[in-house]
């Protein structure tokens, strides 16, 4: 469990470190699996990422049921539920970061589409799924991401911010910075090119 919450620890750091998230926006969470059930461990709401402790982290079973000897009395993110939606239709993830990242949620709020870019896998699509506006936090949020996600490692929450996928917690935060990156070219692109 140690190592699980010290990886959402310092991902939550690299994050907030990269200027993909500010003030107490954003969540991360990974799962392990331990004693055959699967364990999440979440950032908490409404604290900063780069203000985590190991005892504010709340883990969590797959339907949301708090775990633990007590470890943190803090609530999860309101994003918990997609998170775990995510995490029940895919197998192969083991961590999400999700980001409000300047360049990327800026995209999000317009009608440019982000293009796939080489460096972070296979490119099977020429843009980055979209999903429309649903509200921050909430049920409907969690059940269109999870309709949506397929075999996707990166969606954009049109009007909101981006959620990226990883087999480590670490890959998602990796995934995260890229897609950030990749968006800055883009827009970089798009203003020498007249869009």
């Amino acid at each position: 469990m140690d190592n699980l919450i010290n990886s959402v620890l310092e991902v939550s750091q690299y994050v907030f470190d990269r200027k993909l998230v500010s003030g107490k926006a954003g969540n991360i969470s990974g799962r392990i699996k331990y004693n055959g059930k699967d364990i999440i461990a979440i950032t908490p709401t409404l604290i900063s990422l780069n203000r985590l402790k190991y005892e504010d982290i709340v883990l969590v079973d797959i339907e949301g049921n708090f775990i633990g000897d007590g470890i943190s009395n803090k609530k999860p993110s309101s994003e918990l539920f997609m998170h775990l939606n995510i995490y029940k239709k895919r197998n192969d993830i083991n961590g999400i970061v999700h980001t409000h990242s300047p360049y990327v949620t800026g995209f999000s709020f317009s009608d440019k589409k982000l293009k796939r870019m080489e460096g972070f896998g296979k490119i099977e699509n020429e843009f980055l799924k979209e999903i429309p506006y649903k509200k921050p936090g909430s049920e409907e949020l969690a059940i269109h991401v999870a309709s949506a996600i397929g075999n996707e490692d990166v969606l954009i929450l049109k009007k909101h911010g981006v959620i990226a996928l990883g087999k480590t917690i670490e890959e998602a935060g990796d995934l995260a910075e890229f897609v950030e990156e990749t968006s800055k070219i883009q827009f970089i692109s798009n203003i020498l090119n007249g869009f």
